[in-house]
Formats: C-alpha cells, sequence, structure tokens
C-alpha cells in the first residue's frame, strides 16, 4: 500500500473533520477542551486555511493529520517555533505506527529539513492520562505551562531537531 504525506486542501475538509471527531472522543470523554475535539467544518476549513495541516494517505483516504501553527501565523506557539497542533489518527486502523510515522516526517522533512528549525514545541492538556508520557518518548521536554482558560493547565514541550551533516 502506498503511503502519501501531503499538504491537506480546502476538498479535505470533510474527510478531516470525520476523522478527527471519531479520533478525539476520547478526549471528549475525558471532559478535556481541546478545539479539535468538538470541531465543526469552518473550524477545519480555517485550520487548513490558517495552518500547515498535514496528512497522511493511505489508498486514498486519510489515516492521519497533524497542523503546524508558524511563529508568523496568527496563533503562534509559546517559543518562536513551529508548534505542532491538531493531532489525530484514524481510530479504526488501531495501533501501527501511522500517527507516529506522520509525526516523524513532520518534524523531520518539514520542520527540520524544509523550514530549517531548530526544535519544534507542542501542549497537551495536564489532566490528559496518558499524552505527556507519549510524546516524552518521541524526544519532547517540558519546557512551560500556562493556564489558557480551557479548564485545565497546558504542558508545553520542545524539541530539539539535529540536523544531519551531508
Amino acid at each position: 500500500m502506498t503511503t502519501i504525506y501531503r499538504l491537506a486542501t480546502a476538498d479535505d475538509a470533510e474527510q478531516l473533520l470525520d476523522l478527527t471527531l471519531r479520533a478525539y472522543a476520547p478526549i471528549r470523554e475525558l471532559g478535556i477542551h481541546f478545539a479539535a475535539a468538538t470541531a465543526d467544518l469552518a473550524l477545519v476549513q480555517k485550520n487548513i486555511h490558517n495552518n500547515a495541516c498535514y496528512v497522511l494517505e493511505e489508498a486514498g483516504r486519510i489515516r492521519a493529520t497533524v497542523s503546524l501553527r508558524m511563529p508568523w501565523g496568527p496563533q503562534p506557539g509559546p517559543f518562536g517555533l513551529p508548534h505542532i497542533w491538531w493531532f489525530a489518527v484514524d481510530p479504526d486502523i488501531g495501533k501501527k505506527g501511522v500517527g507516529s510515522a506522520l509525526l516523524t516526517w513532520v518534524e523531520e522533512s518539514i520542520v527540520r529539513d524544509t523550514l530549517k528549525a531548530p526544535a519544534v514545541s507542542l501542549g497537551t492538556a495536564d489532566k490528559h492520562p496518558w499524552l505527556s508520557a507519549m510524546y516524552e518518548r518521541r524526544g519532547y521536554v517540558r519546557a512551560g505551562a500556562a493556564d489558557l482558560g480551557r479548564g485545565h493547565t497546558t504542558i508545553f514541550f520542545r524539541k530539539e531537531l539535529h540536523t544531519p551533516l551531508p
């Protein structure tokens, strides 16, 4: 099966909305207020328009998505770096490494090799039972926290991206 990594387009909005709502069902059940968890079509379209929204596609179906908010964009992250936001994996495919593959591709091919950024950041809710540990296993280091008025403290992480020498 061929895997395609690409930027999302406006034509992907409905498929991304369906994927996101299914993927974020556990977040809603935990009572954590992530924007993606209760997204509507307009918010998905705004995300595609305002951010670098990437998808991993297999057999013509979007299996995972992750967006980058840029320091110069309307919703910059906390450290003046590309900021990972809105990460979702199709819950129907199980734990097959699809999300990890997309994150690695965005971290290396986009943030490190294309944007030439030295690091990337992301944030998650302190109340989430497994995301902080997952990001730490991926090499992210806690770098701050803030109450953004969403009913939880957001823990910010940063990951250094080392450019290999030619």
